[in-house]
């Protein structure tokens, strides 16, 4: 018996279209509420909790976080499939992290699927094993985030370890379609040439890895703890230059891989 993925209910804050840096072409992208790391540079803090929140921006209080069907979001995805035929893209998931809400990331790549879009998900695979497995059928590309090769620098700066992360990325390299790592590149925490060559030379050695994106760090979230009652603890870091992003570049495609800045 086909499920019935369309009726499957899950908790979103956002649905952003036209979006050029998550996946090939134009993509529509459904962020899922819910996390399992508390990343100190987050741009997303709103989608660390799973639970509803407010927050106050510009003097203008709103909801974040609602609960949807995947038939409700399909809704929104199909009206722009014109785009995705004429540039390859697709639909992809983002947060949070989607494996924080398994099932309705199943549905959602299953019924894009069905309907004949590409899919790709922004995750950090810092789940169980067994969260990953049913996705990966329905699933083209898996943008996988590396953060840190350095497990206790890791926990001090996202509050986990990094074992699970680097484990899952082993066995994706090896059974996801495609996938892809990413690396978010925050100063003072991942950004000297040391850094960045260990992780460019763990994603070389997988098997089937053949691209590295270094996504340089911004500050455009930081008004956003303010307005949830929290306080940003990276308040003085400022985003990298553009010849240091292209040092780091050049030094992460010494290992072979295709390496670009931005998604």
């Amino acid at each position: 018996m086909t499920p019935d993925w369309y009726a499957v209910t899950g908790r979103i804050f956002d649905i952003q279209k036209f979006s050029l840096h998550d996946g090939p072409g134009i993509r529509t992208i459904v962020f899922l509420k819910g996390c399992y790391l508390r990343c100190k540079w987050c741009c997303n803090p709103e989608s660390q909790e799973y639970h509803i929140q407010e927050m106050t921006l510009g003097g203008k209080t709103r909801t974040v976080g609602r609960d949807v069907t995947v038939e409700e979001v399909m809704a929104e995805v199909r009206k722009d499939r014109t785009y995705y035929r004429r540039s390859h893209g697709g639909l992809t998931l983002s947060g949070g992290e989607s494996l924080a809400q398994p099932a309705f990331a199943q549905a959602l790549l299953a019924a894009a699927k069905e309907e004949g879009f590409d899919t790709a998900m922004e995750s950090t695979a810092c789940a169980p094993y067994e969260h990953i497995t049913p996705l990966l059928p329905y699933l083209d590309h898996y943008l996988l985030d590396i953060k840190h090769m350095d497990s206790h620098k890791h926990m001090a700066f996202t509050t986990q370890p990094n074992e699970q992360i680097l484990a899952n990325a082993r066995r994706l390299a090896v059974e996801a379609k495609e996938l892809i790592i990413r690396v978010p590149v925050i100063p003072t925490f991942n950004d000297s040439p040391e850094e960045i060559r260990a992780i460019a030379e763990f994603a070389a050695s997988l098997p089937n890895v053949r691209e590295l994106h270094l996504l340089p760090y911004h500050r455009l979230g930081q008004d956003k703890y303010a307005g949830l009652g929290r306080t940003y603890t990276l308040p003085d870091i400022m985003p990298p230059s553009d010849e240091h992003m292209q040092a780091l570049r050049k030094v992460a495609a010494e290992t072979g891989l295709r390496v670009q800045i931005g998604g």
